[in-house]
């Protein structure tokens, strides 16, 4: 029975970051399509260029819900499997397939022919849900250097980089801060998203290296469709 729930939490995960609110925002806001403008993504960051702060922020908080739901769901359908088995525990395990299916989700949405965004805030909402000190404090890293430099992408990686480096040292050294340490469950699921947000956005790497990285508050501009989609 267990596999098949595990199949549950998956599937639910997966269409609840498949949900593209960026794009319905910046269609209702600006009744433009967020994908023909700046990066061709669905994301806080696109829509920011495309909508404004409002909507922006709006498509980030519905984001990062994406990935904490899919986690409280999985928590609730897993809340009787607590004990250990092996060196996992089915419900955390369960809430971080929740939290990484979300995240598949929001990247390649089955609504949008699987092409979503970058999954930042996604990934910072599933780990809200497991261990909000390191969403915290990787969040802010996430803000406070991507507002110093205007490079949102610098921002993101090194946020999910320093998530990742804190959850870690917690589970190894085995220290409670602000509540229990985190089960080793939460160290596969950050370090999977601070590389998969690394890979993400190597294309912004490539272009920061080169001086060409868009900056926050940049006006947009409008791509050519088929080329800036398939990027």
């Amino acid at each position: 029975m267990t596999p098949f729930l595990y199949f549950v939490v998956v599937v639910i995960g997966y269409l609840l970051g498949s949900i593209p609110f960026g794009l319905f925002i910046g269609r209702l806001v600006a009744k433009k399509d967020v994908r023909q403008v700046g990066s061709g993504k669905i994301g806080m960051t696109n829509v920011l260029r495309t909508a404004g702060k409002k909507a922006a922020a709006l498509s980030l908080i519905l984001d990062i819900l994406k990935g904490s739901t899919a986690v409280a769901i999985a928590a609730l359908i897993f809340r009787n499997d607590k004990e250990m088995v092996g060196l996992f525990t089915p419900m955390e395990t369960a809430k971080v397939l929740a939290a990484l299916a979300a995240l598949a989700g929001h990247v390649w949405p089955v609504f949008l022919k699987f092409k979503g965004g970058r999954g930042v805030a996604t990934f910072f909402g599933g780990l809200a849900a497991l261990y909000w000190p390191a969403a915290v404090i990787g969040g802010a890293c996430v803000l406070g250097i991507g507002l110093r430099t205007k490079y949102m992408s610098l921002g993101s990686i090194i946020g999910a980089v320093i998530a990742f480096i804190l959850i870690m040292t917690l589970d190894i050294l085995q220290i409670n801060f602000l509540g229990p340490y985190p089960p080793f469950e939460y160290v596969v699921f950050s370090m999977i998203g601070a590389v998969f947000i690394y890979v993400m956005h190597r294309d912004n790497i490539l272009r920061l290296f080169a001086g060409t990285e868009r900056r926050i508050g940049e006006k947009s501009k409008t791509s050519a469709p088929t080329r800036e989609l398939e990027k």
